[in-house]
């Protein structure tokens, strides 16, 4: 069972870090950095944006718990890239839920055009009923 439909296994836990990792918009842009050039520092990374070196530093902290980067040692400082394989993951997962909530709302579409129908073919009755009443 997936995080998407109440599972609570091992694989639904990494799934809920991903998704809590990517629903920061801060973290989005992190990944779309490291995806456009390769390979960032805290402190390249930090130059792109209006945040502090120590701040992203926090973001790819928790991107990398989530198994979204990598890093490895390079002087003092880290050098981040992106697990493509799990980026992978988290996309084919966005897909699945995008076509299950597609599916839902299909539902109520129709489950709300099947109500119109029958509310307006109320109506026409009602307003047939009270012409029939008028022309007696």
């Amino acid at each position: 069972m997936s995080a998407a439909t109440g599972g609570t296994g091992a694989a639904d836990t990494l799934d809920d870090e991903i998704w809590s990792a990517i629903g920061d918009p801060t973290r989005r842009r992190l990944l779309d950095l490291l995806l456009a050039e390769g390979v960032g520092t805290p402190t390249s990374l930090s130059d792109r944006l209006p945040i502090s070196r120590q701040a992203v530093t926090k973001h790819l902290g928790v991107l990398d718990r989530a198994g979204l980067v990598h890093a490895t040692p390079l002087g003092r400082e880290r050098r981040y890239e992106v697990d493509e394989a799990q980026l992978a993951r988290a996309v084919r997962q966005l897909s699945e839920v995008g076509s299950t909530w597609d599916a839902r709302l299909n539902r109520i579409k129709r489950i709300a055009e099947q109500i119109q129908r029958q509310k307006n073919q109320s109506q026409n009755q009602s307003q047939n009923s009270r012409t029939d009443e008028s022309d007696d």
